[in-house]
């Protein structure tokens, strides 16, 4: 007997739900396993894009921590660079108050030596007027006046470095006291290309004289080279380095005087 539509709809209907091996070859036929198959493969696709993905992000993370480090390291020698220029500010500083203190102090040195330049003119014009009057006198007392001329020419020199001159106003009398003759005295004395800033020779010694306003170990060391070379050319005297300056530090003082070198301070 044959089955209408609505008892064989039911009549599936009933087999798929209670046989499993019917309703597996119901969907083989319909080619459900093929959809399955491809949303499985889907699936798997999208698994591998996203721990794909996930390990991409994960490195772009990665690098970003690795500029955040490098920028704190930037960041940190910026750091590291503004408070050195800092010190370096307070040390500039320091020097510009320090080369106030000098400059000062060369302010009271001029005003000294203009005082001692007026009293030298007032001496130089008491001596014109006895040369006038002693013209006629013998030959010692036109020497004399000679030597008074020379000393006056001597002490208008050292009106050219406020070093120079205190240093051979200082030299000047020890030399007397030495009974050492002065034989030659210039001024930024040039010896084989050497430069020297006050060559005094005397008929026992050369003086060979360095002046720095903050002089260093290594001025120390120049100024004995140089008179290494004057030496040279002075070989029956004795060779005298001396160093002046006006902050000469006892450090450098006593590392010149190790050295066998003279320092004179103003």
């Amino acid at each position: 007997m044959a089955l209408g539509s609505s008892e064989l709809k039911a009549r599936l209907l009933e087999l798929l739900e209670r046989d499993r091996e019917f309703r597996y070859a119901v969907a083989g036929l319909i080619g459900l396993d093929a959809i399955l198959s491809e949303l499985r493969r889907l699936r798997e696709d999208f698994n591998r894009h996203a721990e794909m993905s996930e390990r991409r992000f994960q490195e772009i993370n990665e690098r970003f921590e690795a500029i955040e480090r490098r920028f704190e390291e930037i960041n940190e020698r910026f750091m590291s660079i503004e408070r050195r220029f800092e010190e370096i500010n307070k040390r500039f500083e320091a020097l510009e108050r320090r080369f106030e203190e000098v400059n000062k102090r060369f302010e009271a040195i001029d005003r000294r030596f203009e005082a001692v330049d007026r009293r030298f003119e007032e001496v130089y014009r008491r001596f014109e007027a006895i040369e006038r009057v002693l013209e006629e006198h013998t030959r010692v007392l036109r020497e004399h006046t000679r030597a008074l001329g020379r000393i006056g020419a001597e002490l208008g020199i050292l009106a050219e470095s406020f070093y120079c001159r205190s240093l051979w106003e200082d030299l000047r009398e020890e030399l007397r006291l030495r009974g050492e003759r002065v034989v030659e005295r210039r001024r930024r004395a040039r010896v084989d290309g050497v430069e020297v800033d006050l060559l005094i020779v005397t008929d026992r010694r050369v003086y060979v004289v360095e002046v720095k306003a903050m002089p260093g170990h290594e001025d120390v060391g120049a100024l004995l080279a140089k008179a290494e070379v004057v030496a040279e050319h002075y070989p029956d005297r004795e060779v005298v380095a001396v160093l002046a300056g006006a902050c000469i530090g006892r450090e450098v003082e006593e590392y010149a005087r190790r050295k066998g070198v003279e320092t004179y301070s103003y």
